[in-house]
C-alpha cells in the first residue's frame, strides 16, 4: 500500500517537471513582462536586472517598451541621467505614448535642462490638462529662464484648468514679491490666505518675503493676522517681533516676545535683552530674573540640550549677576558663533568684576 502511494507521487512528480520544463521550451520568460510587474511593485533594481537579460537584437523585441521600463527604473531610483536616455532611446524606437514626454519633462527639470522641460511638455499635449504639477514646472522652468511673462502666463494657465489648486497662486504672489511688485504680492497674498485656508508656515513664508524684502508695513499686516489666527505659534510670534525690531520698534517686539514667553520660557532672556535696548531697564530685569530662576525647569525638559537656550540661560544669569552660574553653562557651548559670544560674555564679566560701575 504504501509502495503504491510512492509511485503515484514519483508519476506525478516526474509528470508535473515534464510539463514545466515543456513549458519552458514553448514559453520562455517574457523579461520585459517581468520588469513591468516589478517596477508595479516597486522592485526598480529588480526589474533593471530583469530587462537586462531581454534580447536586444532580436527583432520581435519591443524596443520602445523595453527602453521605457528601463526609464522609469532609473527615475524610480533617481539616477536622472540614466533615465533621460533611456526615455530618448524609447522615443527614437517608436514609443507613441504621449505619457513619455511627461516622464522626460519630470527627468529634465529635475536635471535643471529647463528649456527642455518646456519642450517636452509642449510635445505631451492635453496630458499637461490632467496634471497640476506639469503646468508648474513649466512656470517654473520659464522663471529660471527669466522669461518672467511666460512664467506668470504658466501660472495663470494653470489657476485656469485648475482652480482648487492654490498652488499657482501661492507661487505667484512670490513671483511678485522678487520682482519688487509689493503691492500686488500682498494684495494677491492675502487673497491666497484667505482662500486656502492657509497653514501658519504660509503666513510665515510670505512674511519673512516681504520682511527681507524691507516691506515692513505689510509683512507687518500679515503676520499680526497670522498671530491671531495662530496664538500659540512660537515661529509667527518671533518673526512678527524681528520685524518689529528692523524698524527699531522696541517696546512692541518685546511685548510680543514677552507674550510668547509665557508659552515658551526660554523666550524671556531674549525679551529681557529687547527691554534692555528699548530702555526699560526694570522690565528688562524682571524678565533676566525670570529666565535666570528656570533653571531647574529646563534641565528637567532636556531643553538645556538645546545650544541656543542654554547660551540664553547664561546670559540672563550674566545680567542677573550670577557669573560662576553662567560660566558654568558657557562651558557646554559647541557652537562656533554661540562659543564666540561666550567668550565676549566671558570678558565682560571680568570688566565686571574688576570695574563694576560699569556694569550698573
Amino acid at each position: 500500500m504504501h509502495m503504491h502511494y510512492f509511485m503515484m507521487a514519483l508519476i506525478l512528480g516526474y509528470y508535473s517537471s515534464s510539463v514545466w520544463a515543456a513549458e519552458k521550451k514553448v514559453q520562455p520568460t517574457d523579461f520585459i513582462e517581468l520588469a513591468a510587474v516589478m517596477l508595479k511593485d516597486g522592485h526598480n533594481d529588480r526589474a533593471l536586472l530583469a530587462l537586462q537579460s531581454v534580447d536586444l537584437g532580436n527583432k520581435r523585441t519591443d524596443l520602445a517598451r523595453f527602453y521605457t521600463l528601463q526609464g522609469l527604473a532609473y527615475m524610480n531610483l533617481n539616477d536622472l541621467d540614466a533615465a533621460k536616455d533611456s526615455l530618448q532611446q524609447a522615443v527614437k524606437n517608436g514609443q507613441k505614448d504621449p505619457a513619455i514626454y511627461i516622464y522626460l519633462a519630470q527627468v529634465y527639470f529635475g536635471l535643471k535642462n529647463y528649456r527642455q522641460t518646456i519642450q517636452a511638455i509642449v510635445k505631451a499635449g492635453d496630458q499637461v490638462n490632467k496634471d497640476a504639477s506639469l503646468i508648474s514646472f513649466k512656470a517654473e522652468s520659464y522663471w529660471h529662464l527669466k522669461e518672467t511673462d511666460a512664467a506668470i502666463n504658466a501660472l495663470n494657465e494653470g489657476q485656469k484648468i485648475f482652480p482648487g489648486d492654490f498652488r499657482f497662486l501661492k507661487r505667484k504672489v512670490f513671483y511678485f514679491v522678487e520682482l519688487g511688485l509689493y503691492q500686488e504680492a500682498t494684495s494677491l497674498g492675502k487673497e491666497f490666505l484667505k482662500r486656502s485656508k492657509a497653514a501658519a508656515a504660509d503666513y510665515i513664508a510670505l512674511g519673512n518675503a516681504l520682511r527681507l524684502s524691507r516691506e515692513y508695513t505689510e509683512a507687518l499686516n500679515i503676520l499680526e493676522i497670522a498671530r491671531l489666527q495662530f496664538p500659540q505659534d512660537e515661529m509667527i510670534a518671533k518673526l512678527l517681533a524681528h520685524t518689529y525690531l528692523d524698524q527699531g520698534k522696541f517696546n512692541s517686539a518685546a511685548f510680543i516676545l514677552e507674550q510668547a514667553a509665557l508659552l515658551n520660557p526660554s523666550l524671556q532672556a531674549e525679551a529681557a535683552e529687547v527691554y534692555r535696548r528699548a530702555g526699560r531697564f526694570h522690565k528688562a530685569l524682571k524678565q533676566y530674573e525670570r529666565a535666570a530662576n528656570m533653571e531647574s525647569s529646563l534641565y528637567r525638559t532636556g531643553l538645556l540640550e538645546d545650544q541656543d537656550v542654554r547660551y540664553a540661560l547664561a546670559y540672563a544669569l550674566f545680567s542677573s549677576g550670577r557669573f560662576s552660574e553662567a560660566n558654568k553653562h558657557l562651558d557646554h557651548l559647541k557652537n562656533a558663533e554661540l562659543f564666540r559670544k561666550g567668550t565676549e560674555l566671558r570678558r565682560l564679566m571680568e570688566v565686571c568684576k574688576t570695574e563694576p560701575w560699569q556694569c550698573t
